[in-house]
């Protein structure tokens, strides 16, 4: 399943309001952000679509595409096997704390310079 895409657009401010409007019949809502950097708008099952600004500093990319994984094995996994493929690594498989307290993530950069993430967010499993 896909956790969140993220699209990089021209006017951050402008693109907001648009899909804030638009997404009101579908029942999408602002999630959180940070002004003139990104905003996440919730569309459902835990899902994130998610709007940058586009002159955002690398690594960032136009877009940007999250698979949920179903534990810590399947990113290492991943990343492990995107870089087989022919990946650039982008950011090794770890705990990303800036985003969760519990997401673990990996990144890499494919063969068209896309950043695509693997990730779970949930917390270890007790002893």
């Amino acid at each position: 399943m896909i956790d969140h895409i993220t699209i990089a657009v021209s006017d951050l401010s402008k693109i907001k309001l648009f899909y804030e409007k638009a997404f009101l019949p579908l029942g999408y809502r602002l999630t959180f952000g940070k002004e003139s950097v990104f905003w996440a708008f919730d569309i459902g099952n835990g899902c994130l679509f998610e709007i940058q600004q586009a002159d955002s500093p690398p690594p960032l990319t136009r877009i940007h595409v999250a698979f949920r994984a179903c534990g810590k094995a399947e990113v290492d996994a991943f990343h492990h096997a995107a870089l087989e493929a022919g990946a650039t690594d982008n950011g090794a498989p770890g705990l990303r704390p800036e985003y969760a307290p519990d997401c673990y993530a990996c990144f890499v950069l494919d063969p068209d310079g896309y950043n695509i993430e693997a990730m779970i967010n949930q917390p270890a499993a007790g002893p």
